[in-house]
């Protein structure tokens, strides 16, 4: 492979995404599509990668950004997919392919007007190993970002053994670490995992975490996850959005060691709390621009408007993606979680999740525009709003009491 100037290596999970298009309109209930032995006529099927190898990976190469994908497929007709979808965008090098295993697949069900269904086998993602990896090569890059090992057995079994293995000797190269969630699914091994004490064994070698409200608050309080209703459905936490519980989720978070936690919140916006500066000088050769800036911080970015939805399929991945470029090229914190935003809003205009991603320029160009969000109104006691910057601060962050409230 070559790596000249090689800036982030996106590994983890990855899959084959087929989602196929439903005919029906909005408004239709989902026990009136899902009948026994009805026939539903379907239209055209979207083919593509999915996980944030891809979803990420890619999206970040769309922003500029020199990026190397590592996964693990099968030698097999959806594995054959993978690495011919990954060659259209010049980047399959890093994959593993292996004989006797099946490519990870999902069937994504997005009937129009309801929240997404997926139907997930993880293949070859459930033996990935933190010896799978080229340390060698990931030595080379400025920025090491993994993606959803609560869908990866391998990665989750012993309180999370090969993981945090892994992100520590990643870590011992100097370079800058990442980490990203999925939902574990309550009924599998993954959800039966302890995942606090996953956390406590990975965090101390992850730079930068960013999970869901949804993933974050199923790992660290299922109770309240529970009482919330994420039980039913995961997505309706954000129906029952508690954004005084961001400050608690991130305390322990960053006592764990993680040393900038991003917490995204779906079309509530996104949450982003910073360690104090002599935490973050402790991160690997890629810093923030400005470490004052970054310093001590807790910002609250709602999300864009967007008018059509299309799908949220790899919206997460693709927020990290604005996030991971932002960081990279040295933007001050406060426009790189609009950043994050940005791309996330690009994501949901299109029906998969890479089509509606812009470039590095499009996108700077868009958040200077300030367009039109999705207005919440927080805690005051714990939130100021700043209406320069149209960005929420809380009180953990070190301009707190300097702003005047809205």
């Amino acid at each position: 492979m070559n790596n000249n100037n090689l800036q982030i290596i996106v590994a983890g999970h990855i899959c084959l995404d087929i989602t196929p298009k439903f005919t029906t309109e909005k408004g239709v209930k989902i026990n009136d599509l899902f009948i026994p032995g009805k026939l539903l006529n379907m239209d055209k099927v979207n083919i593509s990668t999915g996980g944030p190898v891809s979803n990420t990976g890619i999206a970040l190469q769309k922003m500029g950004v020199k990026t190397k994908l590592m996964g693990k497929v099968g030698n097999d007709f959806f594995g054959s997919g993978v690495i011919s979808l990954l060659k259209e965008n010049g980047n399959d090098e890093g994959m593993i392919v292996m004989d006797g295993e099946q490519t990870s697949y999902t069937v994504v069900i997005v009937p129009p007007g309801i929240d997404r269904i997926f139907l997930h086998n993880p293949g070859a993602n459930n033996t990935f190993k933190a010896s799978d990896l080229d340390y060698k090569y990931i030595a080379n890059a400025k920025l090491f970002h993994f993606g959803y090992p609560p869908l990866m057995e391998g990665m989750f079994e012993n309180d999370g053994e090969q993981l945090a293995e892994m992100f520590m000797r990643v870590k011992e190269l100097g370079v800058t670490t990442s980490l990203d969630m999925s939902i574990p699914d309550r009924n599998s091994k993954s959800g039966k995992v302890n995942w606090e004490k996953v956390l406590e064994n990975t965090l101390p070698h992850v730079d930068i975490f960013l999970p869901s409200y949804e993933e974050i608050m199923y790992m660290i309080d299922r109770e309240k996850f529970e009482k919330m209703g994420g039980l039913s459905n995961p997505h309706d936490l954000l129906e029952n959005f508690d954004s005084g519980l961001l400050s608690v989720l991130s305390d322990k978070l960053l006592s764990y060691g993680a040393k900038i936690v991003a917490i995204k919140c779906g079309e509530k916006g996104f949450y982003l709390r910073t360690a104090k500066k002599e935490q973050l000088l402790k991160i690997g050769i890629t810093k923030p621009g400005d470490i004052k800036n970054w310093s001590s911080r807790e910002i609250y970015e709602e999300s864009y408007f967007v008018k059509d939805v299309a799908s949220a399929t790899g919206s997460g991945d693709s927020s990290i993606a604005g996030f991971l470029s932002s960081y990279i090229n040295g933007l001050p914190i406060e426009k790189t979680i609009k950043m994050a935003c940005a791309v996330g809003a690009q994501n949901v205009t299109m029906f998969d999740a890479l089509s509606g991603i812009k470039d590095w320029e499009y996108t700077k160009d868009f958040i200077e525009n300030n367009p039109p969000k999705n207005k919440l109104q927080l805690i005051q006691e714990m939130w100021m709003y700043i209406e320069a910057g149209n960005q929420w601060v809380g009180k953990n962050d070190v301009n707190f009491n300097k702003k005047l409230k809205r």
